[in-house]
């Protein structure tokens, strides 16, 4: 049987990485870390250095910018609860890497076909596996035509997450609201347009 999949998203700096540490290191449990940011500058280093002084020391990490469902199974065998922060930048990374599509949609569908990939290596065995990701579209229609991409699929992928997802947090100014026991379902059965 699978461990639940926990999605724990918000805003920058709402507390949501802090609530997901939290929540991936109670019980005691042996937890490992996915980081999937890529330090290109001096603020992401400070970022990343701020994250990793907050995770207990035996949290094993896991780097995975790219194919992030290799470091996935690996971690879910040898822990019981995994974290992975967070899917933003994952989202990121796979737009802007080398090797994706030119085309727009190609682009979309590999993005969305690795979250697949990802998901299913969650699934793999017991562990736990607490998603963080960030709620990019809630602001301003960016003015150029990648960061609509971009947007659009963060939305994309957040939304896949939490179809899959047991519980999904939104956390704002540091509290944690869970949403899917608020969420409204409407079948698509009860949708005649």
């Amino acid at each position: 049987m699978a461990g639940k999949i926990v999605l724990v998203t918000g805003g920058a700096r709402s507390g949501k990485s802090t609530f997901a540490e939290r929540y991936a290191a109670q019980g005691a449990r042996k937890v490992a870390y996915i980081a999937t940011a890529q330090i290109y500058d001096d603020e992401m280093k400070e970022r990343v250095n701020i994250h990793q002084s907050r995770r207990p020391a035996s949290w094993p990490t896991f780097e995975a910018p790219y194919q992030a469902e290799k470091a996935m199974a690996d971690a879910v065998q040898s822990s019981d609860a995994v974290l992975f922060d967070c899917l933003t930048l994952y989202t990121s990374n796979l737009l802007l890497a080398p090797d994706a599509p030119g085309d727009r949609e190609e682009r979309r569908l590999a993005v969305l076909g690795a979250i697949d990939k990802l998901l299913a290596s969650a699934k793999q065995e017991q562990s736990d596996v607490i998603f963080v990701t960030n709620e990019v579209g809630l602001g301003i229609v960016p003015d150029n035509a990648l960061a609509r991409e971009y947007r659009d699929v963060a939305g994309l992928v957040n939304q896949k997450v939490a179809q899959h997802a047991d519980e999904v947090y939104l956390v704002v100014s540091g509290l944690a609201v869970e949403l899917k026991k608020l969420a409204v379902s409407l079948g698509e059965d009860e949708f005649n347009g």
